[in-house]
């Protein structure tokens, strides 16, 4: 006898999906698309786990948890400043709950 799937739509967020609370899973949403970023660059740029950590001024194992997609190790602070030693400008973009277009820009 076939069992009935029930498919359910996700929320955008996995990690909101998982059940982490919205302020937690905003936080990791956006330290998962800054470390995929890294991640990409260091991928295009085919650098060593050792130049790579030169680079960002770590040490290599750090590399390693970075390829490893463990990037709720780090702070978002921490992971921007990463961006900003490969050469990235990084912006923010801040939306009031009242307008859909960003008010305002900071450069880091």
């Amino acid at each position: 006898m076939a069992e009935d799937i029930v498919i359910e739509e996700g929320s955008g967020n996995i990690f909101k999906d998982l059940g982490f609370s919205d302020e937690k899973a905003k936080e990791e949403w956006l330290k998962a698309q800054l470390g995929a970023e890294i991640f990409g660059i260091l991928e295009r740029r085919q650098l060593t786990q050792t130049e790579a950590a030169k680079i960002l001024g770590v040490k290599q194992p750090e590399i390693s948890r970075l390829k490893s997609g463990k990037f709720s190790y780090y702070s978002v602070e921490r992971l921007m400043r990463f961006l900003d030693r490969l050469g990235c400008e990084v912006s923010i973009h801040i939306v009031g709950p009242e307008r859909e277009e960003a008010e305002r820009v900071m450069v880091i």
